[in-house]
């Protein structure tokens, strides 16, 4: 074999190991995996989160298009303790108008797409594209958080950026 026909085949297997790249941290088993295995596998975090105990949580939310945040929940001594998509009606059901704060909202569903501050609302608004079991369109969900971080109002709508495959279309 020729040497560019080497580097040919060289840079085909490269595309597909990458290709076949988990995003989803297929491979990854708390009690077993590490922390370097977890970013060997998933990359660097988008945030890392300290917590009380020394434990750390490693966000990856694959925001707007992918629909998930996963947490990787890594002990202090550096062992994967649990890997979890957080973006699931049951975690959002978690969230309670007039009582739940923003910290609580973070830590349960993690960072979120597009925050944006509306001064004349006096309103934090946090956007977390999700897909809900049953439904074809993806959704939103959006909670609006007063200047005190307590959520005042909730939704889940459609997604208004959502083009289906066979509409959008012209001619």
């Amino acid at each position: 074999m020729n040497r560019v026909a080497r580097h040919g085949l060289a840079a085909g297997l490269a595309l597909l190991l990458a290709a076949c790249a988990s995003n989803d941290g297929r491979g990854l088993i708390p009690g077993q995996s590490s922390e370097q295995d977890v970013q060997t596998i998933m990359g660097k975090p988008t945030e890392t989160q300290a917590l009380a105990n020394g434990d750390k949580l490693y966000w990856y939310p694959q925001l707007p298009w992918g629909h998930v945040s996963y947490a990787a929940r890594v002990s202090a001594d550096g062992r994967l303790v649990s890997w979890e998509q957080r973006l699931t009606e049951e975690n959002t059901s978690k969230i309670v108008r007039g009582q739940t704060t923003s910290k609580e909202v973070h830590d349960l569903l993690g960072p979120p797409w597009q925050p944006q501050r509306y001064d004349r609302m006096e309103r934090d608004i946090w956007t977390y594209p999700m897909r809900v079991a049953g439904h074809y369109l993806p959704k939103w969900y959006v909670v609006q958080f007063s200047y005190d971080g307590i959520a005042r109002e909730i939704y889940l709508f459609d997604d208004p950026q959502y083009v289906p495959m066979d509409r959008g279309r012209c001619c």
